[in-house]
C-alpha cells in the first residue's frame, strides 16, 4: 500500500503544567516498522495517542503523508490503534468483531465478507471465525484485534504494547509473527513499547525516549552498538558504565585511565581531556587466565557466577574498585571459576565507547 509517511514536526503536549513531551521531530517512512521505546512516563505513549488523534497537541504538526492531522478527530485519520487490552467484545463472535468497523464505511455485505475473511486469514484466523473471544487464548486474542485494525484498510497501525499481557514464551514467538505480518501487507507499523527486546527485535528503526524528548534515533543495530548517551547505553541492553579520565589522542583511539590502569578507547565522540563515561558492553568482555598480561588487560576476581541457560552472566570485580558483568556463552563445558577465582579481564578498545560525562 502506498504511502504511510508520518512526520512530527515540533510536536508537544501539556497538561497543565506539566510538559509530556517536549518538541519532537522525526519523520517514520511509509512501509517502515518503527519503534517509540522508553520507560513508563518518558512520552511515548502520549506521542502515540497524538498521532492517534486520541490527544490534541498542545503544538506542533502531526503530517500523514505531508497533510496536518494534528487537530483532526481520529476517523478521519488514516490510522487504526490495537492496544495492550484488546476490547474485543465479548458476546460477538470473531468474524462479528472483526467487521464491526465495517458498519460505519459504505462497504457492501460482498465486500465486507470478502475483507472479514481476508484479514481473518491474514493473521491464521479464520478456523476460529465462529469463536467468542472468551474461548481464545490471549496469543489468538491479539491476532483478532490486529485483523479487526486491519480489516479498514488504514495505511499506518498503532500498536500500544499489544504484547505487553501475554507470557514471555508466547510473547518471543509473537514478536516474529508480527514483523513478518507488517512485512506481508507493507503497513506502516508505529509501536510503543518498554521492552528492549520487542524494540530490538522488530523494528527497522527506533527512538529511544526520555522525560519526553527523543535521546537517540537510528537502526536497532546502530543504537545497541553505539549508544549516543549514557541514558540510552544502559536502558538500551545491558552495559557495564565506567568513570574514566581521557589522557588525549593514541592512535586512533584515545588513551583514558581507569583507576591507576591506562587503556585505549576507539569508539565514541569524546576527545577532550578530561572525565568520561565509557561504555561496554557485557558480550564484549573476556575474561583470561589470572596473569596474563597485554594492553587492556585489568586485574580482577570473580564475586558471582549467575547461571541464564544460554549464557553466564559473570561478576567481576577490578583491581580498579569497580565491578564489571561479562556475558559468556554456554557451550556445555563447565567454566573455569567460581567465586573467588582471580582472572585477567581483557576490555577490547573496539568495544570501549566514551560518552561525555554529562551524557
Amino acid at each position: 500500500m502506498a504511502g504511510g509517511t508520518v512526520q512530527l514536526v515540533g510536536l508537544e503536549k501539556d497538561f497543565g503544567d506539566f510538559r509530556a513531551v517536549k518538541g519532537i521531530d522525526l519523520g517514520i517512512e511509509g512501509g517502515e516498522f518503527f519503534s517509540l521505546l522508553g520507560p513508563s512516563g518518558c512520552g511515548k505513549t502520549t506521542t502515540l495517542r497524538m498521532i492517534a488523534g486520541f490527544e490534541e497537541p498542545t503544538r506542533g504538526q502531526i503530517l500523514l503523508d505531508g497533510q496536518d492531522v494534528a487537530h483532526l478527530s481520529p476517523h478521519k485519520r488514516p490510522v487504526n490503534t490495537v492496544f495492550q487490552s484488546y476490547a474485543l467484545f465479548p458476546f460477538l463472535t470473531v468474524w462479528d468483531n472483526v467487521a464491526f468497523g465495517l458498519k460505519y464505511t459504505n462497504a457492501t455485505k460482498a465486500e465486507t465478507k470478502t475483507k472479514v475473511n481476508e484479514a481473518l486469514a491474514l493473521v491464521q484466523m479464520g478456523d476460529k471465525s465462529h469463536s467468542k473471544p472468551l474461548n481464545l487464548s490471549g496469543g489468538q486474542q491479539q491476532r483478532v484485534a490486529l485483523a479487526r485494525a486491519l480489516v479498514l484498510g488504514p495505511k499506518v497501525l498503532l500498536l500500544d504494547e499489544p504484547l505487553g499481557a501475554l507470557d514471555a514464551k508466547l510473547r518471543k514467538a509473537l514478536q516474529i509473527e508480527l514483523k513478518a505480518l507488517q512485512e506481508r501487507i507493507g503497513i506502516t507499523f508505529i509501536y510503543v513499547t518498554h521492552d528492549q527486546e520487542e524494540a530490538l527485535t522488530m523494528s527497522d528503526r527506533l527512538a529511544v525516549m526520555s522525560n519526553g524528548l527523543v535521546e537517540q534515533l537510528g537502526t536497532p543495530t546502530s543504537v545497541y552498538q553505539e549508544p549516543a548517551t549514557a541514558y540510552v547505553a544502559d536502558f538500551l541492553g545491558v552495559s557495564n558504565l565506567l568513570d574514566v579520565e581521557v589522557l588525549g589522542p593514541d592512535g586512533d583511539g584515545m588513551s583514558v585511565r581507569l583507576g591507576d590502569i591506562t587503556l585505549l578507547a576507539s569508539q565514541g565522540s569524546v576527545r577532550q581531556v578530561g572525565p568520561a563515561r565509557a561504555v561496554l558492553r557485557p558480550e564484549r568482555i573476556q575474561l583470561l587466565p589470572h596473569g596474563e598480561t597485554g594492553p587492556n588487560r585489568v586485574p580482577g576476581m570473580v564475586e558471582r557466577l549467575v547461571y541464564l541457560g544460554s549464557t553466564t552472566q559473570v561478576l567481576v570485580r577490578l583491581a580498579a574498585g569497580t565491578s564489571v558483568q561479562a556475558m559468556v556463552p554456554n557451550t556445555g563445558d563447565a567454566l573455569p571459576w567460581q567465586q573467588g577465582t582471580p582472572v585477567s579481564v581483557l576490555l577490547p578498545p573496539e568495544a570501549l565507547r566514551l560518552l561525555p560525562i554529562s551524557a
